[in-house]
């Protein structure tokens, strides 16, 4: 009977070293799962401490320059809207003047004109007598 059990603990000895193998090799992939996160994490800082934080001061700097000249252009837009609104208003102003004071001025001469042609053309026609219209000829 000793023969016997010889042979399942041989086999039960392998598998529990073949655990233990398998045990050491997850430990291991673990270990070096950590190493790489933490080169890759320190590559990651120092690429963007030496790469992409100068590039986004620079990109602020820009971005705040147009800012600035965006505000200047769109000030400057208004004050000439309002210098034009004010130079149209101040034309149709002095345009609605000067069109009441020729009619005023003009309005009696037009009214004598009118009257002297009424007249030459009272004077210049003749007067004949009108026949009187019939309804059906």
């Amino acid at each position: 009977m000793e023969a016997n059990l010889a042979t399942p603990n041989l086999q039960l000895a392998i598998m529990a070293a073949v655990r233990v193998l398998e045990g050491l090799a997850i430990v291991g992939l673990g270990v070096a799962g950590f190493i790489v996160y933490r080169r890759v994490t320190d590559l990651m800082t120092e690429v963007e401490a030496k790469h992409i934080a100068p590039a986004m001061l620079r990109v602020n700097a820009i971005l705040d320059d147009v800012k600035g000249v965006t505000a200047k252009v769109k000030e400057e837009t208004e004050r000439v809207d309002y210098a034009i609104r004010a130079t149209m208003d101040r034309v149709d102003d002095t345009a609605d003047r000067v069109r009441s004071n020729v009619r005023a001025k003009t309005g009696r001469i037009v009214g004598i004109l009118r009257g002297i042609r009424v007249a030459i053309e009272g004077l210049l026609t003749t007067t004949q007598p009108r026949q009187p219209r019939t309804q059906n000829p």
